[in-house]
């Protein structure tokens, strides 16, 4: 029998795989959209977020993560959850078809309209590919996630392209959308040999909801927070700010997506394999932070000195505007991994129900300061997200205290070193940037070999130790290990 730890590595590595095959296609398609279509119509998509969101959670109902929390799940409990998504996914479909209209009478947008019925019929095609993923996410089985998404991402990017080439503007990004979700699903059931019995309890889906119940309400608040900034760009401002703003959000959530697609699926699940055993929890939280942070720290560090010649090389002059809320948010991007994998353990212990009160609690405070900040333009509105990721990390880190005596002032203190370890980099980069009269791409580039140079030797001089464990989870072999 494999060890947890050699299954958990060999995880990780997969989920590498697949989070890079399929973020690095979406970046590269990304890439190329940004230089044919306009701001407005990512603008256009972004301002259906919350609503596309909301109604996904409605449809999961917090029932993925109760599968993957309980260690005894019988085939009937599989085909419940499965049934239980099919039925929802029809019933929210339908309701946001009908709110169509509204959502497109309130941003004063008619295209809105259609392009909601796309993503209704994009939900209702997600339900069938659901339990898949939450199986093979509970088993570690990364390598099928990463075999699907790939593929999935290189056919929708394709597409996309091809029709925004030929001038279908915005409804290049939905097509793109519901070809990779038709695309998953068909590989899942191709490649995966989980089948349902059409069989459902009742008794099942109650003791699920005893979890998910929790499990549905936190992400709801979650999402609503999230997405709240471009309601509000959206009706205060115009669909171009919104357009810029997204486009600032999604390229400093690219490396936080990368680090955490790789570290947090596995974590939850290796978290919940070994929840009754405190000590190796907080081995693990240690281990899964430093490693993360030693990724995210640099990259975001660098996105927000670099960010002019990054946002003018990869997506071109039209987005320049999107600098100064991109160099904001990647400081609100610092501790996300942190943020993330203090509420992994909290959730890994089963305390669903506590899990919800602290989203309660987090999100009045957030919501709260984005309204505020709302009214005072934009920038004031990344600023919010900085104070409120602080307050978030705060918070999440109290009780991985309560549960495991291992709280901010501790991980903050074994962390030291990876803040360190940034400045030389930092200062390097900035110098480079502020002096060098070079083209935007040539500044980038030496700007980020020298920085990335400098960052790897001064790890490896002074915490030589993290910088083997990385290379090694990532499966370079070294003479150190």
């Amino acid at each position: 029998m494999i060890a947890l730890h050699e299954k958990t590595t060999r995880a990780v590595m997969w989920s590498a795989l697949d989070v890079f095959m399929r973020q690095g296609v979406q970046f590269i398609v990304l890439v190329v959209l940004a230089r044919i279509l306009a701001p407005e119509d990512y603008g256009l998509i972004a301002m259906l977020g919350l609503f596309v969101g909301v109604a996904g959670i409605f449809i999961d109902s917090g029932f993925g993560s109760a599968l993957i929390q309980r260690q005894n799940i019988t085939h009937i409990d599989e085909s419940t959850v499965f049934i239980f998504n099919l039925a929802m996914g029809m019933v929210v479909a339908l309701l946001l078809c009908a709110a169509a209209p509204w959502i497109a009478a309130f941003f004063k947008q008619p295209v809105l309209r259609y392009l909601t019925y796309v993503m209704a019929l994009n939900l209702f095609v997600n339900t069938f590919g659901s339990i898949h993923t939450t199986l093979l996410t509970k088993e570690l089985n990364f390598k099928t996630i990463a075999q699907t998404g790939g593929v999935a991402s290189l056919l929708s990017g394709t597409l996309a392209i091809i029709l925004a080439t030929q001038g279908f503007g915005v409804w290049s990004l939905a097509g793109q959308t519901l070809a990779a979700s038709v695309m998953t699903v068909l590989l899942l059931w191709v490649w995966h040999p989980w089948r349902p019995v059409w069989t459902f309890s009742f008794v099942s889906l109650r003791s699920f909801f005893r979890f998910g119940g929790y499990e549905m309400a936190t992400t709801l608040i979650d999402v609503f927070s999230t997405n709240l900034y471009l309601i509000l760009i959206g009706k205060m401002f115009s669909v171009r700010e919104v357009g810029f703003y997204d486009r600032a959000q999604k390229t400093q959530q690219l490396p936080i997506a990368l680090m955490m697609g790789i570290i947090n699926r596995v974590a939850y699940s290796a978290f919940s394999t070994a929840a009754q055993d405190k000590a190796k929890l907080v081995r693990g939280l240690r281990k899964a932070q430093a490693i993360s942070m030693f990724v995210n720290t640099p990259i975001l560090i660098g996105i927000a000195i670099l960010a002019e010649p990054l946002v003018s090389t990869l997506f071109g002059a039209q987005w320049l505007p999107c600098v100064p809320v991109l160099q904001v948010l990647a400081l609100a991007g610092l501790l996300w991994p942190l943020h993330l994998l203090n509420l992994s353990v909290l959730r890994a212990q089963g305390r669903s129900d506590l899990f919800f009160w602290i989203a309660i609690f987090k999100k009045v405070v957030t919501i709260s300061l984005t309204v505020l900040a709302s009214f005072h333009g934009i920038m004031a509105i990344a600023w919010a997200q900085v104070a409120a990721s602080i307050f978030a990390y705060l918070v999440n880190a109290h009780y991985s205290k309560v549960f495991l005596d291992y709280g901010a002032v501790k991980q903050v203190r074994d962390l030291s070193v990876n803040f360190m370890a940034v400045i030389p980099m930092a200062i390097a980069v900035y110098l480079i940037t502020d002096t060098m009269q070079l083209a935007q791409p040539i500044k980038l580039l030496v700007a980020s070999i020298v920085g990335g140079g400098i960052y790897l030797l001064t790890c490896r001089l002074v915490c030589s130790e993290l910088l083997y464990e990385f290379l090694r989870l990532v499966g370079v072999r070294t003479s150190a290990g």
